[in-house]
């Protein structure tokens, strides 16, 4: 059965599912749909036009939803889509999209965002995914699939991380971060493969040993990313590791940190 805490305050026009459990002093406002089996503890803010998957947990004083930090909305209607099995703790904000951004902010599933983490408007975050604790996304960030951002890491607006990606603690990430890699630093730098991370989802050694290869004509060999790319794709290209890799550098709008 779905508990509602007697000091909460739920909107009749939201929309809660089975096995929901809503904690003391929550606030859920119009427009937010929430799926089953959803636990939101005590004291979060979720506003809508808000949608969260089945099986998520928030944690206090989260909030969820509200307004984007851009001074460019002027109040337009524009959503979150949050996906299924998230953990979200203390003090997390997720933010609506705006129009100039698509209008949408989503985030996928089996994600986990650490105490204070910050996701802006017209972010696109993919499936397990680890923010640490008060890692911030500006707006327009796009993170794919096993990425992992390490405390207080910054990111621009509109940059992209690749899938697999390991941001170190303090980073501050103004280009675009390469997939299968450790960038870190204050303008952060790429510093190879991320070898222990690449091991414990279940790359084979055959496969790390292609990405080390294309990761050492990327950064340690005296061409330019153009040439080095040719060279990667004449030496290694029909692998799926590598043609992702060539793809995600050639698509790259604000560069890639090298």
């Amino acid at each position: 059965m779905t508990s509602i805490h007697p000091t909460a305050i739920v909107s009749p026009k939201a929309e809660l599912g089975k096995r929901v459990t809503v904690g003391p002093y929550t606030t859920i406002g119009d427009e937010v749909i929430i799926h089953d089996g959803v636990e939101i503890r005590s004291h979060c803010v979720i506003e809508g036009p808000t949608e969260i998957g089945a099986d998520c947990k928030i944690f206090p004083f989260a909030t969820i939803g509200l307004d984007p930090q851009d001074l460019k909305y002027k109040g337009e209607r524009s959503y979150l889509k949050i996906g299924e099995r998230n953990i979200i703790r203390e003090h997390v904000t997720i933010h609506r999209g705006t129009e100039g951004g698509g209008g949408i902010t989503r985030v996928g599933n089996d994600n986990l965002f650490m105490v204070g983490a910050h996701v802006a408007h017209d972010c696109q975050i993919g499936d397990h995914v680890i923010l640490a604790n008060v890692a911030s996304l500006g707006g327009h960030v796009t993170i794919e699939d096993h990425a992992t951002l390490g405390a207080h890491v910054g990111v621009h607006q509109f940059c992209r991380i690749g899938k697999y990606a390991f941001i170190g603690a303090y980073a501050v990430l103004v280009k675009d971060a390469l997939p299968y890699a450790t960038t870190w630093g204050d303008h952060a730098r790429c510093y190879g493969p991320n070898f222990v991370g690449l091991r414990r989802k279940g790359f084979t050694e055959e496969q790390i040993r292609i990405i080390h290869r294309a990761f050492r004509l990327l950064l340690q060999s005296k061409l330019n990313t153009s040439q080095a790319v040719e060279a990667i794709r004449a030496e290694l290209g029909g692998q799926p590791e590598i043609d992702y890799l060539l793809a995600f550098i050639e698509n790259s709008k604000r560069g890639v940190a090298k």
